[in-house]
């Protein structure tokens, strides 16, 4: 389906207006052949049936805001798309389709036209037209840029790790012959491709860096993983979607992480484990710059000659040297006053 726009001059004030005096006019006539009777009973009629159905030519009345289309059918054939802002005039038996139009996602933006119909426009449109009308203006596609926020999905990592993500999609509506007619509903559509695709792209990193996980494809290993490359990350389920919503004539412009977290149900587990591993890491840092003091302390005590220690003697040392720098607590000095040996 290929998008045509239509250029229909912006002339829906002037049919306003010359509709208006028309429906005046007939109502004037019908006044007028009823105070004169006679012969003029046939024009009576005429202006009757002109009150009965000129509210017909109204439906043709369009108001579109900036960053809003509209795509007519008539009598099912796709003549064209609306796109600029103004107050237009169209064949009144065209039809509005927006299939998406009374759908409620998680997202900003969702057009809620049912409100918005013309104050000049509801005190001349009655009964059906008025109906009509109504459901015309709800049928309104918005091309802006909107956000879209679904839900937190629970998902297994490549190592099998359950994780919860939420992401925001930031996307908007290029082509709405596509958007209508390509696909049932496109704002489901799009909802649905969002959580297949973040479901494609996490099941291949590791929440953490993880040893012999390669992510990339190229069959080596790497350091990505969903909490140090969620840029990357981010970046790799925005091309996903777009390849999957391109046919429904919607454009993604950016992809975000918004909540990334392990499940609740190992959770506490892996916090443990991450403390575990700060710990260590911690005691490898503290027990290497211990040994690197000790180091230093011996080589400046033999440097200076400030006392002469055998072999026994430097492994006591050494050894009280590195309990007190690698200990929890405070050291208790003991002081020796006694002779050396």
């Amino acid at each position: 389906m290929t998008e045509k726009i239509l250029t229909t001059r912006k002339n829906g004030m002037g049919m306003l207006l010359l509709l208006i005096l028309l429906y005046l006019g007939a109502l004037a006539l019908v006044i007028l052949c009823s105070w004169l009777g006679g012969w003029f009973y046939p024009l009576m009629v005429l202006g009757i049936l002109y009150l009965c159905v000129g509210w017909i030519p109204f439906l043709g009345l369009k108001v579109l805001k900036p960053q809003e289309a509209l795509v007519l059918t008539l009598f099912g054939k796709y003549i064209g798309t609306l796109k600029e802002e103004g107050f237009y005039f169209v064949n009144p038996f065209c039809t509005a389709v927006n299939p998406a139009a009374k759908t409620k996602l998680n997202q900003s933006g969702d057009v809620d036209g049912g409100n918005n119909n013309n104050a000049a426009l509801n005190v001349l449109l009655t009964g059906q037209g008025a109906s009509v009308q109504a459901e015309s203006a709800s049928k309104k596609i918005s091309l802006k840029a909107m956000t879209l926020s679904n839900s937190r999905q629970k998902i297994n990592d490549c190592l099998g790790n359950p994780v919860e993500i939420g992401i925001a999609v930031i996307w908007r509506v290029v082509d709405t012959a596509k958007a209508v007619f390509n696909v049932d509903n496109y704002k489901e559509y799009l909802s649905l491709q969002c959580d297949s695709a973040v479901r494609n792209i996490v099941r291949i990193y590791p929440y953490d860096v993880a040893p012999n996980v390669d992510t990339t494809g190229d069959g080596v290993a790497d350091e990505g993983s969903l909490r140090g490359s969620s840029e990357l990350v981010a970046r790799r389920i925005r091309d996903e979607i777009q390849q999957k919503v391109g046919e429904a004539g919607i454009e993604i412009i950016e992809a975000r992480i918004t909540y990334l977290a392990y499940a609740p149900e190992i959770a506490a587990v892996m916090l443990q484990r991450q403390q575990a591993s700060a710990i260590i890491d911690a005691r490898k840092m503290i027990v290497d710059g211990a040994v690197g003091m000790v180091e230093m302390a011996l080589e400046r005590l033999n440097e200076n000659g400030v006392v002469q220690l055998d072999e026994e003697r430097k492994a006591a040392m050494v050894s009280n040297l590195l309990v007190v720098l690698c200990g929890n607590r405070d050291a208790q000095p003991v002081v020796n006053s006694g002779s050396l040996y």
